[in-house]
């Protein structure tokens, strides 16, 4: 499936999916998936665990490091899951990639994924940072953006096709 976007970052707010639906791209694509959250410094994971938000400057570190990854990627292609909320923040991630690397987000309201975090177990992300979230958020105006209304199978389907 040749195409010139080599480094897909799905994104969007916690619980929106971006775990689930960027595996299951990474497996159709035969790509590596990394999960953003995974290369969060320890002290960004304490700080969400205790329900504080993180600022600018906490997310500056994590997101050079996950552009860093993209780079080592560009020419054999990765999916990373990745928040990318602000439009800096996409700046970093996109920084040296040029046209190798495009966000896919994942849009859903805030009542939907509120319900979804309802039942996810065993994540650092507290349900009482979710709208610290949605006021963080500056929708992308240059993504490939999909309703995560329908199923996992769907949306993923919906993403290779507008790519």
């Amino acid at each position: 499936m040749p195409h010139k976007k080599t480094v897909l970052v799905i994104m969007g707010v916690s619980g929106s999916g971006k775990t689930e639906i960027g595996k299951l791209l990474a497996t159709k694509l035969e790509y590596p998936f990394f999960d953003g959250d995974d290369y969060h410094p320890e002290a960004n994971i304490k700080k969400m665990s205790s329900g504080t938000p993180l600022n600018d400057e906490d997310r500056k570190e994590w997101l050079i490091n996950l552009n860093q990854l993209a780079i080592e990627y560009r020419y054999n292609g990765a999916v990373i899951a990745c928040s990318a909320l602000k439009k800096n923040y996409r700046g970093l991630l996109q920084a040296g990639m040029g046209n190798c690397l495009a966000f896919v987000y994942l849009q859903g309201s805030f009542e939907l994924i509120k319900a979804r975090l309802e039942k996810r177990k065993g994540h650092f992300m507290p349900i009482a940072l979710l709208q610290s979230q949605f006021d963080t958020l500056e929708p992308p105006t240059k993504a490939i953006t999909v309703s995560i209304e329908e199923s996992p199978t769907e949306i993923v389907e919906d993403i290779l096709e507008q790519i």
